[in-house]
């Protein structure tokens, strides 16, 4: 067998929330790329549409539903409706994001909660609503940010308390399951990638980010990707409770 088989994921079946756009198309495309049947999910249902659509002409498997992941009750479906079309769920992705840049002394309690609604606790309402029917050998990668490990000029108070609220989250639920129920929890930390909310940036910020990065350029979606595929395939069986920095180096500058 060759070690490129240990990055198969045949027969497998993946949810990737926040699909619509970005990072999230990047992992879905990628997973069915390797194999897996994919139930894609966020709240642009015609976008999300859009992004199946593309993965079954290419001759993939591909299903979207849409979700809020602020919603326990609407993650329960999701994970349900994934259930009820490919029969298992082997596989979670959470990716669902959002992004502020208030200052501190001006952020409402209503703007911060949004944030952590969406990106820590939706991540664990997903968790909990997949990990129900998740069999042994399953994996979940939550998707935190390079913003947990450093600062980048920009005040995001409640997305870096998120992102780095993410990381503890992985530790525990490796901790509670990867003995008990055979369920692996890892992270990714990403860097810049072109995305939505990089889009925003002015060039002048992503200009100066770049003195930063030991590897003097913004990543490609498909080397974050390729990340996510070995965290969720056998080639990264012996691999839990970890956050997988992918950033170019800022974190360490």
């Amino acid at each position: 067998m060759s070690i490129l088989d240990e990055f198969r994921l045949t027969d497998r079946v993946a949810i990737v929330t926040g699909a619509s756009s970005g990072l999230g198309v990047a992992f879905a495309q990628a997973l069915s790329d390797a194999g897996a049947a994919v139930v894609l999910g966020a709240r642009r249902a015609d976008r999300l549409a859009s992004v199946a659509a593309a993965i079954r002409a290419e001759g993939g498997q591909a299903v979207s539903a849409p979700v809020d992941v602020g919603d326990p009750a609407s993650c329960t479906s999701l994970a349900e409706a994934a259930v009820a079309e490919y029969g298992r769920i082997d596989i979670l992705v959470n990716n669902a994001g959002v992004g502020t840049a208030y200052p501190a002394s001006r952020e409402t309690p209503e703007q911060f909660r949004a944030v952590i609604d969406v990106n820590l606790n939706g991540s664990y309402w997903m968790a909990q609503a997949c990990g129900r029917h998740m069999q042994p050998g399953s994996s979940i990668v939550n998707i935190s940010s390079v913003l947990a490990l450093t600062t980048a000029g920009l005040p995001q108070a409640a997305y870096a308390a998120s992102k780095a609220g993410l990381m503890g989250l992985t530790r525990d639920l490796a901790a509670q399951w990867t003995g008990r129920k055979g369920i692996r929890v890892n992270a990714i930390a990403p860097g810049y990638f072109p995305t939505e909310m990089t889009d925003q940036y002015k060039p002048d910020y992503l200009d100066s980010m770049q003195s930063r990065m030991l590897v003097p350029r913004m990543g490609r979606l498909a080397e974050c990707a390729a990340t996510l595929i070995w965290l969720v395939s056998p080639a990264g069986g012996y691999v839990t409770g970890q956050t997988i920095v992918v950033d170019g180096g800022v974190s360490i500058t």
